[in-house]
């Protein structure tokens, strides 16, 4: 199972969209209209990212981050800003926010911020997708539990897959994962990691979506 997302949006349109984005990804969400409503929620639940709007009603989005980190709260959180919130944007970071993205913003993008960094903050609920493991902890896949030799850009790659098993991970996913920013991606280089990864756990566990991407087959 994913992890558990707090959203915050007073935007209804956008909320609700959002959540079936995230719920479609196997991510669990509680959706908040307002700044109180989000702060109740932290009180009755715990969540693994806080996805967090700034300007909504009654407690703004940084406000709401700063009364949970002098709480202790060190949940990480995103921020959801327009272009012109530069200060803002500033602010939130000075209190505790770890990312942002503005608005309107790609939906692959957040997507790729969650994860990277859900990943940085240890945060990993991926069950066994048949025969392979994700053993965290050591850094390593399983098959059959025995622990598969690969390089970091493979392991990258599979755990993605299997974060996705069942579903095509497109090919700018796998590019947004296995390159930073200031990286030139490789998309022959993709292809070889794919060969090596359908040469340890068998070919037929990994399906070529032509023009896509590639999708694990448990």
């Amino acid at each position: 199972m994913h992890a558990t997302v707090l959203l915050l949006e007073d935007d209804l349109l956008l909320g609700e969209t959002l959540s079936d984005l995230l719920e479609d990804e196997g991510y669990e969400v509680r959706l908040c209209r307002n700044g109180q409503e989000a702060l109740d929620a932290t009180y009755k639940g715990s969540y693994d990212l806080y996805l967090l709007d700034i300007n909504v009603p009654q407690i703004d989005g940084i406000t709401l981050l700063s009364e949970l980190r002098d709480a202790e709260d060190k949940t990480p959180a995103i921020f959801l800003t327009s272009h012109s919130e530069k200060t803002k944007r500033r602010d939130g970071f000075a209190i505790g926010a770890d990312d942002y993205i503005t608005k309107p913003f790609d939906n692959d993008e957040l997507l790729w911020r969650m994860q990277a960094l859900l990943r940085r903050s240890g945060i990993d609920r991926s069950p066994c997708i048949g025969r392979l493991c994700h053993d965290r902890e050591h850094h390593a896949v399983l098959l059959d539990g025995n622990t598969l030799e690969l390089t970091r850009k493979e392991y990258d790659l599979l755990t993605l897959l299997m974060q996705h098993s069942g579903k095509t991970v497109t090919k700018a996913m796998i590019e947004g994962v296995l390159w930073s920013a200031d990286e030139e991606a490789s998309e022959g280089a993709v292809r070889v990691y794919i060969n090596r990864i359908k040469q340890l756990i068998g070919a037929g566990m990994v399906e070529n979506i032509r023009g896509v991407g590639y999708r694990l087959v448990s």
